[in-house]
Protein backbone atom coordinates (compact mmCIF):
# COMPACT_ATOMS: atom_id res chain seq x y z
CA UNK A 1 0.00 0.00 0.00
CA UNK A 2 1.41 3.19 -1.12
CA UNK A 3 1.81 6.73 1.06
CA UNK A 4 2.88 9.90 -0.80
CA UNK A 5 4.92 12.22 1.58
CA UNK A 6 5.71 15.31 0.41
CA UNK A 7 6.78 18.37 1.89
CA UNK A 8 4.30 20.70 0.92
CA UNK A 9 0.64 19.99 0.56
CA UNK A 10 -2.27 22.08 -0.54
CA UNK A 11 -5.25 20.16 0.23
CA UNK A 12 -7.78 21.36 -2.24
CA UNK A 13 -8.94 24.91 -0.41
CA UNK A 14 -5.84 25.84 1.89
CA UNK A 15 -2.18 24.55 2.43
CA UNK A 16 -1.59 21.85 4.92
CA UNK A 17 1.52 23.35 6.88
CA UNK A 18 4.33 21.08 7.64
CA UNK A 19 3.15 18.68 4.20
CA UNK A 20 1.64 15.96 4.56
CA UNK A 21 1.33 12.01 3.75
CA UNK A 22 -1.12 10.77 2.42
CA UNK A 23 -1.75 6.72 2.61
CA UNK A 24 -3.67 5.75 0.21
CA UNK A 25 -5.47 1.84 0.21
CA UNK A 26 -7.63 0.56 -2.79
CA UNK A 27 -7.91 3.38 -4.97
CA UNK A 28 -8.91 6.03 -2.16
CA UNK A 29 -7.42 7.88 0.51
CA UNK A 30 -7.31 6.21 4.08
CA UNK A 31 -5.83 9.53 5.41
CA UNK A 32 -3.68 12.15 5.49
CA UNK A 33 -1.34 12.96 8.51
CA UNK A 34 1.76 15.52 8.95
CA UNK A 35 4.70 14.85 6.78
CA UNK A 36 6.40 13.97 9.99
CA UNK A 37 4.14 11.43 10.75
CA UNK A 38 5.35 7.67 11.45
CA UNK A 39 4.41 5.22 8.22
CA UNK A 40 3.76 1.82 9.71
CA UNK A 41 5.21 -1.48 8.30
CA UNK A 42 4.06 -2.65 5.14
CA UNK A 43 3.34 0.69 3.46
CA UNK A 44 5.19 1.96 0.24
CA UNK A 45 6.84 5.69 0.80
CA UNK A 46 6.50 7.48 -2.26
CA UNK A 47 9.23 10.09 -0.73
CA UNK A 48 9.10 13.83 -2.71
CA UNK A 49 10.53 16.45 0.58
CA UNK A 50 11.21 19.22 -2.31
CA UNK A 51 7.59 18.91 -3.58
CA UNK A 52 3.88 19.90 -3.09
CA UNK A 53 0.90 17.18 -3.37
CA UNK A 54 -2.28 18.24 -4.15
CA UNK A 55 -5.59 16.67 -5.49
CA UNK A 56 -5.18 15.51 -9.00
CA UNK A 57 -6.40 18.88 -10.73
CA UNK A 58 -9.53 18.74 -12.92
CA UNK A 59 -9.86 20.41 -16.49
CA UNK A 60 -13.43 21.74 -16.34
CA UNK A 61 -13.26 22.19 -20.60
CA UNK A 62 -11.42 19.71 -22.93
CA UNK A 63 -12.75 18.25 -26.28
CA UNK A 64 -10.75 14.99 -26.45
CA UNK A 65 -11.71 14.43 -29.81
CA UNK A 66 -9.44 17.04 -30.98
CA UNK A 67 -5.78 16.40 -31.93
CA UNK A 68 -3.79 19.46 -30.68
CA UNK A 69 -2.91 20.54 -34.28
CA UNK A 70 -5.08 23.46 -36.06
CA UNK A 71 -7.80 22.31 -37.69
CA UNK A 72 -9.00 19.75 -35.70
CA UNK A 73 -12.29 20.72 -35.31
CA UNK A 74 -12.58 21.07 -39.49
CA UNK A 75 -10.94 17.28 -38.68
CA UNK A 76 -13.72 15.48 -36.95
CA UNK A 77 -16.35 14.48 -39.46
CA UNK A 78 -13.69 12.87 -41.54
CA UNK A 79 -12.27 10.45 -38.61
CA UNK A 80 -12.77 6.66 -38.90
CA UNK A 81 -13.91 5.00 -35.74
CA UNK A 82 -10.51 3.85 -34.77
CA UNK A 83 -8.77 7.26 -35.89
CA UNK A 84 -10.96 8.77 -33.38
CA UNK A 85 -10.40 6.42 -30.42
CA UNK A 86 -6.39 7.09 -31.13
CA UNK A 87 -7.16 10.94 -30.81
CA UNK A 88 -9.17 10.13 -27.40
CA UNK A 89 -6.47 8.05 -26.26
CA UNK A 90 -3.52 10.61 -26.90
CA UNK A 91 -5.36 13.18 -25.35
CA UNK A 92 -6.18 10.89 -22.01
CA UNK A 93 -2.50 10.30 -21.48
CA UNK A 94 -1.27 13.88 -22.02
CA UNK A 95 -3.91 15.38 -19.35
CA UNK A 96 -3.04 12.69 -17.07
CA UNK A 97 1.37 13.39 -17.61
CA UNK A 98 0.04 17.16 -16.52
CA UNK A 99 -1.56 15.65 -13.86
CA UNK A 100 -5.34 16.23 -14.84
CA UNK A 101 -6.83 12.88 -13.00
CA UNK A 102 -10.55 14.21 -14.06
CA UNK A 103 -11.30 15.94 -17.57
CA UNK A 104 -15.06 17.88 -18.47
CA UNK A 105 -15.43 17.18 -22.09
CA UNK A 106 -17.96 19.43 -23.60
CA UNK A 107 -17.47 18.86 -27.32
CA UNK A 108 -17.84 15.03 -28.50
CA UNK A 109 -18.68 13.84 -32.28
CA UNK A 110 -21.47 11.63 -31.97
CA UNK A 111 -21.23 10.28 -28.75
CA UNK A 112 -17.66 9.18 -28.89
CA UNK A 113 -16.26 10.13 -25.26
CA UNK A 114 -19.35 9.23 -23.68
CA UNK A 115 -19.52 5.68 -24.98
CA UNK A 116 -16.21 5.54 -23.58
CA UNK A 117 -16.89 7.12 -20.55
CA UNK A 118 -19.35 4.48 -20.48
CA UNK A 119 -16.85 1.52 -20.82
CA UNK A 120 -15.60 2.26 -17.20
CA UNK A 121 -12.31 3.99 -15.35
CA UNK A 122 -9.13 2.89 -16.70
CA UNK A 123 -5.69 2.13 -14.92
CA UNK A 124 -3.98 5.33 -15.13
CA UNK A 125 -6.39 7.28 -17.33
CA UNK A 126 -8.09 10.58 -15.94
CA UNK A 127 -11.91 9.54 -15.22
CA UNK A 128 -13.98 11.42 -18.27
CA UNK A 129 -17.46 13.92 -17.20
CA UNK A 130 -18.96 13.94 -20.41
CA UNK A 131 -21.59 16.43 -22.24
CA UNK A 132 -22.23 14.84 -25.39
CA UNK A 133 -22.61 16.60 -28.37
CA UNK A 134 -22.98 20.15 -27.69
CA UNK A 135 -26.51 21.45 -28.83
CA UNK A 136 -26.19 24.10 -31.40
CA UNK A 137 -28.39 25.77 -34.23
CA UNK A 138 -28.41 24.53 -37.86
CA UNK A 139 -24.95 25.26 -38.82
CA UNK A 140 -24.16 26.45 -35.67
CA UNK A 141 -21.03 26.68 -34.12
CA UNK A 142 -19.28 23.15 -33.58
CA UNK A 143 -22.13 21.91 -35.73
CA UNK A 144 -20.13 19.00 -37.33
CA UNK A 145 -20.46 17.15 -33.89
CA UNK A 146 -23.77 16.34 -34.60
CA UNK A 147 -25.55 18.80 -32.32
CA UNK A 148 -27.69 20.11 -34.43
CA UNK A 149 -31.33 21.54 -33.19
CA UNK A 150 -34.16 23.86 -33.78
CA UNK A 151 -37.71 24.61 -32.73
CA UNK A 152 -39.17 23.79 -29.45
CA UNK A 153 -39.57 19.76 -30.42
CA UNK A 154 -36.12 19.58 -31.74
CA UNK A 155 -34.82 21.11 -28.50
CA UNK A 156 -36.66 18.85 -26.23
CA UNK A 157 -35.51 16.05 -27.98
CA UNK A 158 -32.13 17.23 -28.16
CA UNK A 159 -32.05 17.08 -24.06
CA UNK A 160 -33.76 14.35 -23.42
CA UNK A 161 -31.44 12.17 -26.19
CA UNK A 162 -28.55 13.38 -23.62
CA UNK A 163 -30.68 12.35 -20.32
CA UNK A 164 -31.36 9.10 -22.17
CA UNK A 165 -27.63 8.52 -22.84
CA UNK A 166 -26.63 9.75 -19.58
CA UNK A 167 -24.71 13.03 -20.03
CA UNK A 168 -23.39 14.76 -17.23
CA UNK A 169 -24.08 18.10 -18.66
CA UNK A 170 -26.20 19.51 -21.03
CA UNK A 171 -23.94 21.90 -23.41
CA UNK A 172 -25.29 24.88 -25.29
CA UNK A 173 -23.59 26.79 -28.03
CA UNK A 174 -25.27 30.38 -27.29
CA UNK A 175 -23.06 31.87 -29.68
CA UNK A 176 -20.82 31.72 -32.65
CA UNK A 177 -17.35 30.59 -31.90
CA UNK A 178 -14.01 31.31 -33.49
CA UNK A 179 -13.28 28.00 -35.02
CA UNK A 180 -16.06 27.60 -37.00
CA UNK A 181 -16.79 29.60 -40.02
CA UNK A 182 -19.74 31.37 -40.87
CA UNK A 183 -20.76 32.00 -37.28
CA UNK A 184 -20.68 35.12 -35.30
CA UNK A 185 -18.99 35.41 -31.96
CA UNK A 186 -20.60 38.59 -31.16
CA UNK A 187 -23.97 37.27 -31.32
CA UNK A 188 -26.70 34.79 -30.14
CA UNK A 189 -27.77 31.56 -31.95
CA UNK A 190 -31.10 30.98 -30.06
CA UNK A 191 -33.68 33.49 -28.67
CA UNK A 192 -34.48 33.85 -25.45
CA UNK A 193 -37.45 31.22 -25.52
CA UNK A 194 -35.17 28.30 -26.95
CA UNK A 195 -32.57 28.91 -24.42
CA UNK A 196 -34.50 29.02 -21.57
CA UNK A 197 -36.20 25.77 -22.79
CA UNK A 198 -33.37 24.05 -22.81
CA UNK A 199 -32.50 24.69 -19.72
CA UNK A 200 -35.99 24.46 -17.91
CA UNK A 201 -36.06 20.90 -20.05
CA UNK A 202 -32.38 20.06 -18.62
CA UNK A 203 -33.39 20.78 -14.75
CA UNK A 204 -36.07 18.67 -15.17
CA UNK A 205 -34.33 16.10 -16.14
CA UNK A 206 -31.34 16.59 -13.43
CA UNK A 207 -28.94 18.14 -15.55
CA UNK A 208 -26.83 21.19 -15.24
CA UNK A 209 -26.78 23.23 -18.18
CA UNK A 210 -23.39 25.52 -19.07
CA UNK A 211 -23.68 28.17 -22.16
CA UNK A 212 -20.91 28.45 -24.60
CA UNK A 213 -20.82 32.24 -24.95
CA UNK A 214 -18.30 34.77 -26.05
CA UNK A 215 -20.95 37.77 -27.21
CA UNK A 216 -22.26 39.95 -24.28
CA UNK A 217 -25.32 39.62 -25.48
CA UNK A 218 -25.47 35.78 -25.22
CA UNK A 219 -23.99 36.24 -21.62
CA UNK A 220 -26.63 37.99 -20.59
CA UNK A 221 -29.23 36.37 -22.50
CA UNK A 222 -27.84 33.02 -20.53
CA UNK A 223 -28.60 34.43 -17.31
CA UNK A 224 -31.85 35.26 -17.88
CA UNK A 225 -32.30 31.64 -18.94
CA UNK A 226 -30.99 30.51 -15.14
CA UNK A 227 -28.04 28.40 -16.53
CA UNK A 228 -25.49 26.47 -14.24
CA UNK A 229 -22.50 27.72 -15.73
CA UNK A 230 -20.97 29.89 -18.63
CA UNK A 231 -17.99 29.03 -20.68
CA UNK A 232 -15.48 31.45 -21.98
CA UNK A 233 -17.57 34.87 -20.59
CA UNK A 234 -15.82 37.04 -23.33
CA UNK A 235 -18.14 39.90 -22.92
CA UNK A 236 -17.64 40.61 -27.05
CA UNK A 237 -19.81 43.96 -28.51
CA UNK A 238 -19.26 44.97 -31.89
CA UNK A 239 -17.52 48.39 -30.22
CA UNK A 240 -15.26 46.26 -28.27
CA UNK A 241 -14.95 44.12 -24.43
CA UNK A 242 -17.89 45.47 -22.00
CA UNK A 243 -18.34 43.98 -18.88
CA UNK A 244 -21.17 45.70 -16.90
CA UNK A 245 -21.59 45.57 -12.70
CA UNK A 246 -24.74 44.54 -13.16
CA UNK A 247 -23.96 41.62 -14.76
CA UNK A 248 -20.86 40.25 -12.63
CA UNK A 249 -23.82 41.61 -9.70
CA UNK A 250 -26.18 39.05 -11.80
CA UNK A 251 -23.43 35.89 -12.01
CA UNK A 252 -22.34 35.89 -8.34
CA UNK A 253 -25.71 36.54 -7.48
CA UNK A 254 -27.42 33.41 -9.18
CA UNK A 255 -24.48 31.71 -8.52
CA UNK A 256 -23.31 30.94 -12.08
CA UNK A 257 -19.84 29.07 -12.24
CA UNK A 258 -17.77 31.16 -15.19
CA UNK A 259 -15.04 29.04 -16.96
CA UNK A 260 -12.72 31.23 -18.75
CA UNK A 261 -10.61 28.81 -20.59
CA UNK A 262 -7.89 30.36 -20.15
CA UNK A 263 -4.02 29.65 -21.15
CA UNK A 264 -2.11 28.34 -23.99
CA UNK A 265 0.98 26.11 -25.16
CA UNK A 266 4.36 28.02 -23.88
CA UNK A 267 6.04 29.88 -27.34
CA UNK A 268 2.51 29.21 -29.38
CA UNK A 269 1.15 32.98 -30.22
CA UNK A 270 -2.31 33.74 -31.61
CA UNK A 271 -2.78 33.30 -35.26
CA UNK A 272 -5.47 32.35 -37.74
CA UNK A 273 -9.05 33.10 -36.76
CA UNK A 274 -7.71 33.57 -32.85
CA UNK A 275 -5.42 36.63 -33.90
CA UNK A 276 -8.10 37.78 -36.31
CA UNK A 277 -10.62 37.99 -33.27
CA UNK A 278 -8.41 39.57 -30.73
CA UNK A 279 -7.49 41.97 -33.42
CA UNK A 280 -11.48 42.77 -34.11
CA UNK A 281 -12.72 43.70 -30.74
CA UNK A 282 -9.26 45.08 -29.40
CA UNK A 283 -8.49 42.45 -26.93
CA UNK A 284 -4.97 41.17 -25.55
CA UNK A 285 -4.72 37.79 -23.50
CA UNK A 286 -3.63 40.21 -20.80
CA UNK A 287 -7.08 42.01 -20.65
CA UNK A 288 -8.66 38.64 -20.48
CA UNK A 289 -6.59 37.59 -17.39
CA UNK A 290 -8.04 40.77 -16.41
CA UNK A 291 -11.78 40.39 -16.59
CA UNK A 292 -10.95 36.85 -14.89
CA UNK A 293 -9.66 38.34 -11.88
CA UNK A 294 -12.57 41.32 -11.96
CA UNK A 295 -14.75 38.34 -12.02
CA UNK A 296 -13.36 36.93 -8.97
CA UNK A 297 -13.27 40.13 -7.09
CA UNK A 298 -16.92 40.40 -7.93
CA UNK A 299 -17.48 37.20 -6.04
CA UNK A 300 -18.04 35.36 -9.37
CA UNK A 301 -17.85 31.72 -8.78
CA UNK A 302 -14.61 30.57 -11.14
CA UNK A 303 -13.17 27.38 -12.61
CA UNK A 304 -10.34 26.44 -14.76
CA UNK A 305 -10.22 24.94 -18.23
CA UNK A 306 -7.87 24.78 -20.90
CA UNK A 307 -10.39 24.35 -24.50
CA UNK A 308 -8.16 21.61 -24.92
CA UNK A 309 -7.08 19.77 -28.29
CA UNK A 310 -8.94 22.73 -30.54
CA UNK A 311 -5.69 23.59 -31.93
CA UNK A 312 -1.69 23.94 -31.86
CA UNK A 313 -2.14 26.74 -29.04
CA UNK A 314 -4.72 24.74 -27.10
CA UNK A 315 -3.18 21.34 -26.86
CA UNK A 316 -4.07 19.23 -24.30
CA UNK A 317 -2.06 19.04 -20.90
CA UNK A 318 -2.23 22.83 -20.38
CA UNK A 319 -4.23 22.99 -17.63
CA UNK A 320 -1.32 25.12 -15.61
CA UNK A 321 -1.38 27.64 -17.71
CA UNK A 322 -5.14 28.13 -17.08
CA UNK A 323 -4.33 28.41 -13.51
CA UNK A 324 -1.45 30.79 -13.96
CA UNK A 325 -3.29 32.98 -16.06
CA UNK A 326 -5.93 33.64 -13.22
CA UNK A 327 -2.37 34.30 -10.62
CA UNK A 328 -1.47 36.85 -13.34
CA UNK A 329 -4.79 38.67 -13.86
CA UNK A 330 -4.64 38.97 -9.94
CA UNK A 331 -6.57 35.68 -8.45
CA UNK A 332 -4.83 35.02 -4.88
CA UNK A 333 -3.21 31.59 -5.69
CA UNK A 334 -4.99 29.66 -3.41
CA UNK A 335 -8.25 30.52 -5.17
CA UNK A 336 -6.48 29.74 -8.40
CA UNK A 337 -5.48 26.19 -7.55
CA UNK A 338 -9.41 25.81 -6.03
CA UNK A 339 -10.43 26.33 -9.14
CA UNK A 340 -9.03 23.33 -10.82
CA UNK A 341 -9.71 20.90 -7.44
CA UNK A 342 -12.18 21.62 -4.77
CA UNK A 343 -14.02 23.99 -7.05
CA UNK A 344 -13.97 22.25 -9.89
CA UNK A 345 -15.07 18.86 -8.52
CA UNK A 346 -18.53 20.45 -6.99
CA UNK A 347 -19.16 21.66 -9.94
CA UNK A 348 -18.71 18.20 -11.94
CA UNK A 349 -21.13 17.03 -9.22
CA UNK A 350 -17.68 14.87 -7.56
CA UNK A 351 -17.12 16.75 -4.57
CA UNK A 352 -17.80 13.88 -2.12
CA UNK A 353 -14.88 11.99 -3.58
CA UNK A 354 -12.79 14.51 -5.69
CA UNK A 355 -10.34 17.29 -5.44
CA UNK A 356 -9.84 17.55 -1.74
CA UNK A 357 -6.65 15.16 -0.14
CA UNK A 358 -9.80 13.75 2.11
CA UNK A 359 -10.10 10.57 3.63
CA UNK A 360 -12.74 8.40 2.02
CA UNK A 361 -11.91 10.40 -1.75
CA UNK A 362 -10.49 9.07 -4.72
CA UNK A 363 -6.68 9.01 -4.41
CA UNK A 364 -5.97 11.17 -7.13
CA UNK A 365 -3.20 12.74 -6.70
CA UNK A 366 -0.53 15.07 -8.20
CA UNK A 367 3.09 15.80 -6.71
CA UNK A 368 4.73 18.70 -8.57
CA UNK A 369 8.62 20.20 -7.81
CA UNK A 370 8.19 23.38 -6.13
CA UNK A 371 5.57 25.48 -4.07
CA UNK A 372 3.09 26.39 -6.40
CA UNK A 373 1.46 28.72 -4.09
CA UNK A 374 4.98 30.78 -4.16
CA UNK A 375 5.54 30.12 -7.71
CA UNK A 376 2.40 29.14 -9.80
CA UNK A 377 4.75 27.86 -12.63
CA UNK A 378 6.03 25.35 -10.20
CA UNK A 379 2.29 23.36 -11.36
CA UNK A 380 3.90 22.27 -14.37
CA UNK A 381 6.63 20.77 -12.95
CA UNK A 382 4.82 17.22 -12.29
CA UNK A 383 6.95 14.65 -10.36
CA UNK A 384 4.28 12.18 -10.01
CA UNK A 385 0.58 11.61 -10.52
CA UNK A 386 -1.74 9.14 -9.56
CA UNK A 387 -5.08 7.89 -10.62
CA UNK A 388 -7.31 6.17 -8.13
CA UNK A 389 -4.82 4.98 -6.28
CA UNK A 390 -2.35 3.60 -9.69
CA UNK A 391 0.40 5.52 -10.85
CA UNK A 392 0.14 7.03 -14.37
CA UNK A 393 3.70 6.47 -15.03
CA UNK A 394 5.92 4.36 -14.49
CA UNK A 395 7.18 4.52 -10.76
CA UNK A 396 4.92 7.57 -10.07
CA UNK A 397 7.51 9.85 -11.83
CA UNK A 398 7.74 11.36 -15.43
Amino acid sequence: MPVVRAGRAFDGVRPLHGGAAVFVENGRIRGVEPATAPVPDGWEVADFPDGTVLPGLIDMHVHLCGDSRNGALDRLAGYTGAELDAVIDQALRDQAAAGVTTVRDLGDRRWTVLERRDRGPERGVPEIVAAGPPITSPQGHCWSMGGEASGPDGLRAAVRERADRGADVVKVMGSGGVMTAGTEVAHCQFGDDDLRLIVEEAHRAGLPVTVHAHGLAAIEQAVRAGTDGIEHCTCLTESGVRIPEELLDALARQEITVCPTLGKAAGVEPAGPVLATLKRFGMTLEDREGHAAAMHRAGVRLVSGADCGISAGKPHGILASSVACLVAGGVPAADALASATSRAAEECGLGDRKGLLRAGHDADLVVVDGDPLADIGALTRVAAVMIRGAWAAAEGRR
